[in-house]
């Protein structure tokens, strides 16, 4: 049995300007002009990405917030309203379920951003451990649009066709606004390590995605003054790894713990109790015998998923979960996860590239210096 493709509301779009690939059952754009030069806008100017195929769910209730406590690791007592928070949800043996930015809509409502690869799974294990909680959980994936725009032109894009005040939205921070007189939601936050925005288009159903196609085409006008690229999941993939940010399925899953993937600063053990608490506090006591890490080639070769890590004795330490050729860095990068005695910034291991050894050096994160790109930069554009 064939199964159908799924669409976002832009799909008209992109199958007429962009190269088509398919990903967690979507059909999505890879890319339009080509994965380097938009990887390049968005770390010198300004990207926008069709990510409507990503997971909505509201939950809202008297009891969203302690639910909410039960069900992830981080602490959303913290969020006031128009406040987001970077999350893991785990399994009982502390696997991690998903990855996600939870942003506190207001008092009793809350938003949740799951992976696409994960967006029923998400939303079955929130039902079900719903039960007892007074919450609603309600999946509007469909309902609404998402876009994101990143780069450090991010802001002045927007603000051009935006009244709101977009300076005054720190990190993390949200606000509701309006973009070419369609109400949205605009969230500080992204994938790519870059300064942005995520654009929630409220009222944009699939049948019907004229607002969502508004504000898109909006948004690209608003963006040709600052050198804006429609950008695919090609770049999106490659702006990521170099920010050192996990893909799920790739990087973490549920045979992944936060604490072995360095996610342990959105754990919060203070916290009365969460699913997986027990298992996560049993392995901060033991110790992890793994950890994810930074790889850069210091030779000529390109680290790919599964390829086997050693150390100078030959013995097989790891093994790489993403990797790609870095289009600012100009060599080979890649995640990977190896004994914790060999995890250390600086130490120089060997990876197995078409039955050769190719030296890499373990690195933190993101690869690139923080003054010159990222959210961080100092550096004036």
């Amino acid at each position: 049995m064939v199964t159908a493709m799924r669409r976002t509301q832009l799909f008209e779009i992109h199958s007429k300007t962009a190269k088509m690939t398919t990903f967690a059952g979507f059909e999505m754009p890879l890319w339009y002009k080509g994965i380097v030069s938009e990887h390049l806008a968005v770390r010198n100017n300004v990207g926008i990405f069709d990510v409507s195929h990503m997971g909505r769910v509201i939950i809202t209730g008297k009891d969203a917030e302690n639910f909410l406590n039960h069900v992830i690791t981080n602490d959303v007592s913290t969020l006031t309203p128009n406040s987001a928070l970077y999350s893991v949800m785990c399994n009982e043996k502390g696997g991690i379920i998903d990855d996600f930015v939870v942003s506190r809509l207001e008092e009793e409502k809350f938003l949740l951003v799951p992976n696409a690869t994960n967006r029923e799974k998400d939303y079955n294990w929130l039902v079900k451990n719903a039960n007892g909680f007074g919450v609603k959980v309600e999946d509007i994936s469909d309902k609404a649009a998402m876009f994101a725009v990143q780069g450090p032109k991010a802001e002045k894009t927007l603000q051009s066709i935006c009244t709101t005040d977009l300076s005054k939205i720190e990190r993390f921070k949200c606000a509701s606004a309006k973009i070419a007189d369609v109400d949205v939601f605009l969230s500080r936050t992204g994938y790519t390590g870059e300064d942005g925005f995520e654009v929630y288009v409220w009222n944009a159903p699939l049948e019907k995605p004229a607002n969502a196609v508004k504000v898109w085409n909006s948004i690209l006008e608003a963006g040709k003054a600052f050198g804006i690229e429609p950008c695919g999941l090609g770049a999106r993939d490659t702006l990521r790894l170099e920010a050192g940010l996990c893909l799920y399925r790739n990087d973490i899953d549920e045979d992944t713990t936060p604490l072995e993937a360095r996610l342990s600063f959105v754990v919060k053990f203070q916290k009365a109790d969460f699913v997986g608490k027990g298992a996560l506090l049993k392995q901060k006591s033991e110790g992890v015998k793994r950890r994810r890490v930074g790889l850069q080639m210091i030779e000529h070769g390109i680290p790919r998923p599964s390829f086997r890590i050693y150390d100078e004795k030959g013995e097989n330490i790891g093994l790489v979960t993403s990797g790609t050729f870095s289009p600012l860095l100009k060599c080979g990068i890649a995640m990977a996860y190896v004994q914790i005695a060999q995890a250390v910034e600086g130490n120089i291991v060997n990876v197995e590239i078409r039955g050769k050894m190719v030296k890499a050096k373990i690195v933190p994160f993101p690869f690139y210096e923080t003054e010159k790109y990222g959210y961080k930069r100092k550096t004036p554009i």
